[in-house]
């Protein structure tokens, strides 16, 4: 072959190639624009651009973009820049965010209690609990979420909760579960910064709990139903003497000589039941992003005498001002309750 043919043909390839690539340019909307020789205003000027200028854009940031200036290179900001799309790979764009279109018209959900979300993430705000057999209209898909809707409500759900692919049971339906509100009456608990008392606030919990827990299909049973005094063995004798398949004593800290310390701690007693306390923990941390004081084995009333699977939970200290703030809003005490139900479905499955 001819060193000219060569030549040729290697055009032509590059041709092929650049003829597939599409760049964005950048329209110039101020007159004596620095380029710079970096992103940011630390880097030397190396020359100016004028309102109207177009360049094509090498590379962008949050708020700098390199383009062809010259026979070099420079950056401008692009506070004073109108970035031009090319049409073409505007077309292109749309043909990618079409393949999102899902392929699939229905789907029926799996599992009672499956968490349809705002948004394709496991930290977003839970809008719903389906029931299983519901069925939906997918709107679009990724990888791992389907966007589904009814008549009721759109949201997102992971693939796995619609698709039967042998997943273990996360239902609550038919579990009791016995919910424990520390103190009450007489014995108000710990005393928060704002002079609240913990015993109203593990009450607010516990019967949050209680109605997402019931709406999901538990029996849910509560070792109070009002701002009554308990005494802790009818607490555990309650757990024992029925069929209990979890038992959650709910708790808040207080650290008034450190009213910085924050956190979420869990406790156990019987070492079977660390599973219980590790998946209940983590789900409440991943839903709270609260800081992380851990599981500990403690030798603690309630948990050592009740001889069902059960946990306390140390919720947060309403000694520390922001804390305390939150835990009486109700969005936070939605991400708790989240967090409880979630482990509680990761135990289940585990153990089935």
């Amino acid at each position: 072959m001819s060193f000219r043919k060569i030549i040729i043909l290697s055009l032509t390839f590059i041709l092929l190639l650049t003829s597939t690539v599409f760049a964005k340019e950048a329209t110039i909307n101020e007159d004596n624009l620095n380029v710079r020789s970096g992103p940011g205003t630390d880097f030397d000027p190396i020359g100016r651009v004028d309102s109207g200028d177009e360049y094509e854009i090498l590379e962008e940031t949050d708020e700098w973009i390199k383009i062809q200036y010259d026979d070099s290179e420079g950056w401008v900001t692009k506070e004073f820049v109108t970035i031009n799309q090319d049409e073409s790979n505007e077309q292109t764009i749309e043909d990618e965010e079409k393949t999102n279109e899902s392929s699939l018209s229905t789907v029926s959900i799996q599992q009672d209690g499956t968490h349809l979300r705002k948004e394709a993430s496991p930290q977003s705000d839970i809008v719903a609990f389906t029931e299983k057999n519901e069925e939906f209209e997918v709107v679009s898909e990724t990888e791992n979420w389907l966007e589904i809707s009814n008549d009721d409500v759109t949201g997102f759900v992971l693939r796995d909760y619609v698709e039967n692919k042998g997943k273990r049971n996360t239902s609550l339906r038919g579990k009791t579960i016995v919910i424990d509100a520390g103190h009450g009456g007489r014995d108000v608990g710990a005393i928060g910064i704002s002079d609240s008392y913990e015993k109203d606030i593990t009450y607010l919990t516990a019967r949050a709990l209680e109605n997402e827990l019931t709406a999901l299909g538990a029996e849910v049973v509560m070792t109070r139903l009002e701002d009554e005094f308990v005494p802790l063995e009818s607490r555990s004798s309650l757990a024992n003497v029925i069929n209990t398949d979890a038992f959650l004593s709910i708790h808040y800290n207080s650290f008034p000589e450190v009213p910085t310390v924050s956190g979420i701690e869990t406790f156990y007693y019987h070492d079977q039941y660390e599973p219980l306390a590790r998946y209940v923990h983590d789900e409440i941390i991943r839903e709270t992003d609260e800081a992380d004081r851990g599981i500990s084995h403690q030798d603690l009333y309630v948990t050592r005498q009740t001889f069902k699977p059960g946990v306390l939970l140390e919720l947060g200290f309403i000694s520390n001002k922001d804390s305390d703030e939150l835990l009486h809003s109700t969005e936070y005490q939605k991400k708790m309750v989240t967090g409880i139900i979630n482990g509680l479905q990761r135990y289940f499955a585990e153990i089935e």
